[in-house]
């Protein structure tokens, strides 16, 4: 046998060896991978709740049980907030229904046309009474998206009337009347929608429902004008920011690519921003208009927008001032209907320090629940056991459940532990 021969014989039996150590360890290499940023280890748990304890609470958390038990993601992808809100980005929802509604128009006063979809209930609600929620999507968004039709559906079917506001400007088919779209916290056009229902049906009572972007502006809305709160049942609001301000600098840091959300987002105003260039722009000289729309391309951020185009539709002289002026935190202390703050730690949108302002809200007001999931992302909230995410999520039953246990709370209460009266008045009606 030559020496060459005797090399490879010798040779020849560890490269499996070798081969079957590197797939292992390419496989162990993508597994560690897999359970850091699908974050499989986390735990499942029931929401953390900052509440005070009184009678109207207590009831709450009882008849709701979706805020008192484990919320349970889909296994293998759930507990990832960025997948969460990618799914949601994306599809929206699974299996979206299509509830059929009638689309309102109504005139504003500075000549814009605010727009609402009307969705009767489908059945009787189950204290016998006429409900309605008052529903404000989130940035950009309109009656069409899959979630809010998964909702609208839901509550239909649970007896609900529900009008969803279609944010000025975002609905492609229609087109602007005035200079002027949506912003961070103009409550206009939700404030004439409730008003139309308020007037349209007077026996009515009212659920006010806010997501992301429409959570600050139906606080503010409450918040801004007490006779707002007339006819409110309650509140809910879900994965909104709270402080515009406050979150300015966090949209600028990559931590949880908050950065490259910023810019996602941005992308989507621009082109909302674009395919109403004419009305937005008209009556500018022609200068004007392409320094605009020179600052609108090299955008790369919501900040550069909101300085460049958004607070100049009400006058606002400063970003700051826009921000502060447009944000619910100056205003949400002023409701004092039973108000549910729901928020995931996990969103990649909302830095948890923000989320010091619904802790202390609801450390201070007896009629606020603060609830903070481990798990959901930015509108997620996906059911499901492995793999595939069920129709309906944890939000929409959360929301539903809520709305009906203050309904039942309402009905039944004693006269003086109505979530609207204060203290003293309990006392004075005892007296």
């Amino acid at each position: 046998m030559s020496t060459h021969e005797s090399d490879v014989h010798t040779i020849s039996p560890e490269l499996p060896a070798m081969f079957d150590g590197m797939k292992l360890a390419a496989v162990a290499t993508v597994l560690y991978i897999m359970v850091r940023c699908l974050n499989l280890k986390s735990p499942t748990a029931p929401p953390d709740l900052i509440f005070q304890d009184t009678p109207l609470n207590r009831f709450l958390l009882k008849s709701c049980p979706q805020l008192t038990k484990e919320y349970i993601p889909p296994l293998l992808w759930g507990k990832s907030g960025h997948l969460q809100t990618a799914l949601y980005g994306k599809l929206g929802r699974v299996s979206s229904p299509h509830p059929c509604g009638i689309r309102k128009f109504l005139p504003m006063q500075d000549g814009a046309t605010a727009t609402f979809d009307l969705f009767e209930p489908l059945g009787d609600h189950r204290t016998g009474d006429d409900i309605t929620m008052v529903i404000c999507p989130g940035i950009g968004n309109h009656s069409e998206k899959h979630y809010i039709r998964t909702f609208v559906d839901y509550a239909q079917k649970e007896g609900y009337r529900c009008a969803v506001l279609n944010h000025l400007g975002a609905l492609p088919n229609i087109e602007l009347t005035s200079p002027r779209m949506f912003t961070y916290g103009c409550t206009w056009e939700f404030a004439a929608m409730v008003g139309y229902i308020k007037r349209a049906y007077p026996q009515t009572q009212l659920i006010v429902v806010g997501f992301s972007l429409g959570g600050n502006i139906v606080c503010k809305f409450l918040g801004e004008n007490m006779t707002n709160q007339d006819r409110v049942l309650c509140c809910v609001s879900v994965c909104q920011g709270y402080s515009a301000l406050r979150a300015q600098e966090t949209f600028l840091q990559w931590d949880q690519f908050r950065r490259f959300y910023n810019f996602l987002m941005a992308d989507n105003m621009k082109k909302i921003i674009l395919s109403h260039r004419h009305s937005l722009f008209a009556g500018n000289s022609a200068k004007m208009i392409d320094a605009d729309l020179s600052r609108l391309y090299t955008a790369t951020s919501i900040m550069h927008i909101d300085d460049n185009i958004m607070r100049k539709f009400h006058g606002h002289s400063s970003l700051k001032e826009y921000y502060e002026k447009e944000s619910c935190v100056h205003y949400i202390h002023n409701v004092n209907v039973p108000l549910l703050l729901v928020n995931a730690a996990d969103d990649p949108l909302v830095h948890e320090s923000l989320l010091n302002i619904p802790r202390t809200l609801a450390a201070k007001k007896p009629n606020v629940i603060f609830a903070l999931t481990l798990h959901g992302g930015h509108l997620g909230f996906f059911k499901g056991a492995v793999l595939f995410p069920k129709p309906l999520t944890w939000m929409d039953k959360v929301i539903v459940g809520y709305a009906n246990a203050m309904c039942q709370w309402e009905k039944q209460k004693p006269p003086c532990q109505s979530g609207h009266l204060s203290e003293s008045l309990c006392a004075e009606e005892k007296a």
